[in-house]
């Protein structure tokens, strides 16, 4: 796990060293063990590196082999790096580390542009082909790590964050129209290549992109399951899914204990947390360290889980610790988590993975997570009125569920200079819906969920937070393995029992009763679902304050409403309006953007 970073020139000039040191120095949190950097002379690539795997120097990167004529940065895990060790050995390759970052440098001369076909695990990868004078890009297929890219004129930047392109400066940092309609109607969602930035993009999950030395560049998507049934498991009941999608997690939960570290669990006291710590136990992890925070309660609604989180740490024997937050913490917090987000992010639990991250970082460096699930198996309350919809109206049933806004209030929270004619995010939503492939409506659904809007919530809020305290978090339900069954499971496996059914089944086996047939929780955070008491005040001077006025993003009578009546701020999935926009100005004011 680390921070990468590089720029690559294509009119003839030298890469500018200083601004990739910039951006390398600003990614330290997410690299504290180490640095470097490397130019080849119209390419320089920067590291800043999160020790996990072989701890000794010669892991170190950038890392060349000259032999081969290949330099590489590499952040993220591959997790069957062993297997293809061998592999390649055996195909005549020789090693100079024990690391998974120098499998890939050898994947790429064995296989070329096809590595990526080979690679299990969270990657995003720049490779510099030094006889081909080629850079290439690859990002893994669910989009776990994050790939950032500014282009000017003769002229490619990229970083695993969008604050370190802007450490080295000659940004654009307008807002883009586009992206802030997809924000205001997706929980604050942009996803690839958009960013809020019209002078940022980033690369797409399962894309491969290759730059030439002359900056032309061509685009392969590389992986995606066709979520639809496959004919070899046509005779599969109820339970041979439930075994099947059982050996793919064990087998997922299995890949993810790779690692020269202790690795721990992000414990919620939800299914899905819950299941991994069960599974981990079943493999044989012993004193298995766990983590649950909590806040404090708001109008009745708790603002914790800790009594589920307690009771799976005491039926599993884990090392659990138990972190508390009081509302004069919550401010502060909200501070940090914002400056360390890599793009604004409006779900109310960011905040507490930034604070859950930073006491977990004082004891283990890895960690897994449940995240994933409720898109991979249909675990929100917007799927189940998918269940039977005609495949050609899966588009009006997901909006309605699922939008924020439409394009008509739009209009009345934009100034008119961001005003969109068209409305940019139901027709992004209909085209993934209608692509071919994708049998049913809920099918079609959970393609867009996973592989357009996870990638940037959860995913994006995992990575950005954890990795702000040099945190590596590994996701089991995000495996690509187990992605794929899922994606050809039949959606009534997947929508009985309220959802997730499936996999409800196989943690009765393993999990007490009382946490698979609890109510679907999330992590609460009452006082940012809400928006009261400090943190009202913090919005209301972000929404106020000179930064916001000059740029003009939001009708003042709007803004104006929402404070004056809160209740019409409730948005779907439990977002929350007014958060949306004080959010949005807060981290544009934290990043000094203009």
């Amino acid at each position: 796990m680390c921070g990468i970073s590089g720029e690559a020139r294509f009119n003839g000039g030298t890469p500018d060293a200083g601004a990739v040191t910039r951006m390398t120095g600003t990614m330290r949190p997410r690299g504290p063990d180490g640095e470097g950097l490397w130019s080849d002379g119209w390419v320089a690539l920067g590291h800043r590196r999160l020790t996990v795997i072989d701890l000794s120097d010669a892991g170190a990167q950038p890392m060349v082999r000259a032999d081969l004529g290949l330099g590489l940065v590499f952040n993220g895990c591959v997790y069957n790096y062993p297997e293809l060790r061998e592999e390649l050995r055996a195909a005549g390759h020789t090693f100079h580390s024990t690391g998974d970052t120098e499998v890939i440098l050898v994947a790429y001369a064995q296989w070329g542009e096809r590595f990526v076909d080979h690679l299990v695990g969270m990657f995003a990868v720049a490779l510099v082909d030094r006889r081909r004078r080629r850079l290439v890009l690859a990002r893994d297929r669910l989009g776990i790590k994050p790939l950032y890219l500014a282009e000017a004129p003769g002229r490619l930047r990229f970083a695993s964050t969008l604050p370190a392109l802007l450490r080295a400066g000659d940004v654009d940092t307008g807002v883009d129209p586009v992206a802030l309609h997809h924000y205001l109607s997706w929980h604050s969602i942009v996803p690839a290549p958009r960013t809020i930035l019209r002078g940022v993009r980033k690369l797409p999950p399962a894309t491969l992109r290759v730059v030439e030395a002359d900056g032309q560049a061509r685009e392969l998507i590389y992986w995606r399951p066709d979520y639809a049934r496959d004919p070899a498991r046509a005779g599969l009941d109820a339970r041979d899914w439930q075994v099947a999608v059982g050996d793919a997690l064990r087998t997922a939960v299995r890949r993810r204990l790779v690692a020269d570290v202790p690795v721990g669990v992000l414990l919620s006291g939800g299914l899905d947390s819950s299941l991994i710590v069960a599974l981990l136990a079943e493999a044989g992890q012993q004193q298995l360290r766990t983590f649950s925070i909590g806040f404090a309660g708001r109008g009745g609604e708790t603002g914790d889980e800790f009594g589920y989180s307690d009771l799976v740490a005491r039926a599993f024997a884990t090392d659990h610790h138990r972190i508390r937050l009081a509302d004069d913490d919550l401010v502060p917090a909200v501070r940090r988590a914002v400056t360390a987000m890599t793009e604004p992010m409006g779900s109310h639990d960011v905040v507490a993975f930034h604070l859950l991250s930073e006491h977990v970082a004082r004891h283990v460096k890895v960690a897994q997570s449940g995240q994933g699930a409720d898109e991979v198996f249909a675990g929100y309350r917007y799927h189940r009125p998918l269940a039977g919809v005609a495949r050609d109206d899966a588009a009006e049933v997901f909006a309605a569920a699922f939008f924020d806004r439409d394009h008509t209030e739009l209009n009345r929270v934009v100034a008119p200079a961001y005003a969109l004619d068209r409305d940019a995010s139901r027709e992004l939503v209909a085209a993934h819906l209608a692509a071919p492939g994708a049998e049913t409506a809920l099918d079609a659904v959970l393609r867009l969920d996973t592989h357009l809007l996870l990638p940037d919530d959860p995913v994006k809020r995992v990575d950005s937070m954890s990795m702000a305290w040099g945190l590596e978090v590994r996701t089991p339900f995000l495996d690509q393995d187990l992605v794929a069954l899922a994606a050809a499971c039949p959606p009534e496996h997947k929508l009985g029992q309220g959802g997730k059914g499936v996999l409800k089944d196989v943690a009765r086996e393993v999990l007490p009763a009382e946490v698979v047939d609890r109510p679907k929780g999330y992590f609460p955070v009452p006082a940012l679902r809400t928006v009261d008491g400090p943190v009202r005040r913090l919005v209301t001077e972000a929404l106020a304050a000179p930064a916001a006025r000059e740029r003009g993003l939001f009708r003042r009578e709007y803004v104006a409403e929402l404070l004056a009546e809160p209740d019409r701020a409730e948005a779907a999935a439990g977002s929350n309006k007014l958060w949306q926009l004080g959010l949005l100005e807060l981290w544009l004011q934290a990043h000094d953007i203009r």
